[in-house]
């Protein structure tokens, strides 16, 4: 895994306890206030480890040791969550620290495993042993690792952690172990089971906190079944329970992937700062949705979306989205545009309705020559060439009676090995029907009638 300092700690592993439930407000406020200090002093020397370990000599020991609970260490942990490798350095030092006036916490333990879990999996599963081997053998000890399995994309692991939590029997499961669980399954697409750990949760009296909900919309969302996600999101609405900024998110997605544009600007509208500011990949979902609807000011609408993408979050498929868009809308001169930047950008095209759906916009406005241009940069680009490009250059050419440069678009076609097919024959017939080229016109014929091809010829298009 990266080491990145700019990692966060996932949601799942942050358990959605309130370990300080009992303490005063104030008091809460002066604790976190000096792990603060010390957080600050400790990252004041970057990832200096030498001088970090100096400073919790000279500054930590005494702290810690006033909370023997080791809720100064989780709480010093917490608060560097964003630097997973100085979160991880202290861990390290408070295991080789220990001493009989402040031995480890299950606490500490299983917050140790979580911060791990970014770094290496393995090593959370070695603190994890080491954990077990302690007999802390704790419900936060296993939601621990249930989080860093789910976070490094391992959802199998989390199932085989809660089977062993249930046969050891020592600890029950909570609230936040089932959600690890339903999320584990909605990564998984097992939406039967997830359903089916949601009712176990609930015959054991365990209520649905938010993360519930947002792991059932998840899975759901992922699995493509709009209805329950719809239904699931419908029930918290109605409920004690209110959807959290993370739950809007979710359903802002939902309904821009299941093209249910009007609600989706329903959502957008209720978090449109948030999503301007933080998420442009749902920015790009909403302009994929806007893409594939009948609404009528789609157009205008996408322009507005895409003026809140910096450049650094530039996306080849978006770019190909709005270069089919504006061709089928006939905004010729846009999709120009977003054909040059895909050129300028070395984006590849390797579908040919892709290209037929660019051809065609060429054909209604009559631009041979920028057809013409168009195919030359498209070969040398390496975009997926089709005997539809030819053929549209040949039957415009046709129009405009410039046999020559039909006739060279043949040349073209002969230099990528692109054999002429009977359509290409149908092309040149009428093209020399239609300008009285008697002699070609015989020759055509009898390529065709050698080609066992009938001359009994309908009216020709360029598809």
């Amino acid at each position: 895994m990266p080491h990145s300092n700019d990692k966060r700690l996932p949601d799942v592993v942050r358990l959605f306890v309130d370990r300080y439930g009992g303490v005063s407000n104030e008091a809460q406020r002066e604790f976190e206030g000096k792990i603060s200090d010390l957080k600050d002093e400790i990252l004041s020397h970057g990832e200096d480890f030498e001088k970090i370990k100096r400073v919790l000599e000279e500054k930590g020991v005494s702290l810690f040791r006033k909370y023997r609970d080791g809720s100064a260490v989780t709480e010093l942990m917490k608060q560097l969550r964003h630097c997973p490798n100085v979160a991880m350095e202290v861990f390290s030092w408070r295991r080789n620290r220990v001493d009989i006036y402040t031995v480890m916490t299950a606490e500490e333990y299983s917050k140790g495993i979580s911060v791990a879990g970014i770094m290496s999996i393995d090593l959370a599963v070695v603190i994890f042993e080491e954990a077990i081997s302690k007999q802390l053998k704790t419900t936060s000890i296993y939601n621990a690792l249930m989080g860093a399995y789910l976070y490094n994309g391992l959802p199998m692991k989390c199932q085989e952690i809660f089977q062993a939590m249930k046969i050891e029997g020592i600890c029950a499961p909570s609230i936040v172990t089932y959600n690890i669980l339903i999320s584990a399954f909605g990564r998984l697409l097992l939406t039967d089971h997830m359903e089916a750990t949601l009712a176990e949760m609930c015959s054991l009296n365990l209520f649905p906190t938010v993360s519930t909900y947002k792991a059932l919309i998840s899975g759901y969302l992922k699995a493509w079944m709009w209805e329950k996600m719809e239904r699931t999101y419908q029930l918290m609405e109605s409920g004690p329970l209110k959807p959290d900024i993370s739950i809007y998110l979710l359903m802002l997605r939902g309904y821009a992937n299941s093209g249910m544009v009007g609600k989706m600007e329903k959502i957008y509208d209720m978090v449109k700062y948030h999503v301007n500011n933080e998420k442009i990949p749902l920015i790009r979902a909403m302009i994929c949705a806007y893409c594939n609807s009948s609404d009528a000011a789609k157009v205008e609408k996408i322009g507005e979306l895409r003026r809140l993408i910096p450049d650094s979050e530039y996306r080849p498929w978006l770019n190909v989205l709005l270069i089919c868009l504006y061709a089928k809308e006939d905004m010729f001169d846009q999709m120009e545009n977003s054909i040059n930047e895909a050129f300028q950008r070395n984006v590849y095209v390797t579908k040919a309705s892709i290209m037929r759906c660019i051809i065609s916009s060429y054909f209604r406005h009559n631009a041979v020559d920028k057809l013409s241009d168009f195919v030359r940069r498209a070969e040398n680009a390496g975009w997926k060439l089709c005997r539809s490009l030819y053929h549209c250059r040949m039957v415009l050419y046709a129009l405009h009676m410039r046999l020559d440069e039909m006739e060279g678009v043949l040349d073209d076609m002969s230099r990528i090995n692109m054999p002429l097919s009977k359509k290409t024959l149908v092309i040149l017939y009428i093209a020399y029907e239609r300008w009285g080229e008697r002699r070609k016109l015989e020759q055509v014929a009898g390529l065709m009638w050698k080609r066992g091809y009938t001359l009994h010829l309908p009216h020709c298009n360029s598809s």
